[in-house]
């Protein structure tokens, strides 16, 4: 008779810039392989149902829903979580940064996957409107800011990472 484990197929992936190989049941959702095998517990599971974002990661650059996104989709592909954005050093990113200091993090459940999606949107637009934000943002659900720190907070950050990209546009002698 065969089990759960037995019916498991390898599964070999990018998982926050190394490569993962890993064994996933068939039916497996990224969620679980992400907390279970790889050990990345900093993606949750809020409802379960794709409704409320605190699982967002991406997937090569697009913000997926792990909740219900099929681990064996992402074989061959790039998964970034929220323990895979950080300042290149290995500290909080700027978006993270803000996300504290601004007070867009609260009770900090669903942090993680709004971190994730402003991250996605920052990455295609720079800068970014608060009517953007929210756009992006509004697969997110917060309970406790009534979401204005955190657009605060990716306002703010999407303003450090000009400066910065100016300022190293500056220092290599190219013009801003």
């Amino acid at each position: 008779m065969e089990t759960r484990e037995d019916a498991a197929v390898p599964l070999s992936f990018e998982l926050n810039g190394e490569t993962v190989a890993v064994r996933a049941a068939p039916a497996a959702r990224l969620l679980d392989v992400l907390r279970g095998p790889c050990g990345r517990t900093g993606t949750k599971e809020g409802c379960g149902e794709g409704e409320c974002g605190a699982c967002s990661v991406l997937v090569d650059g697009r913000v997926v829903n792990a909740c219900l996104y099929a681990a064996l989709d992402v074989e061959g592909c790039r998964v970034t979580t929220i323990e895979g954005l950080h300042d290149g050093a290995g500290g909080p990113s700027a978006l993270q940064r803000a996300f504290v200091t601004l007070g867009g993090t609260q009770c900090g459940f669903c942090t993680p996957g709004m971190i994730v999606a402003a991250e996605a949107l920052l990455a295609a637009n720079p800068d970014p409107a608060a009517d953007d934000i929210r756009g992006a943002l509004r697969g997110n659900l917060c309970r406790c800011t009534g979401y204005v720190q955190i657009v605060e907070a990716v306002r703010s950050a999407a303003a450090a990472r000009r400066a910065g990209a100016d300022a190293a546009r500056a220092a290599a002698g190219a013009p801003s």
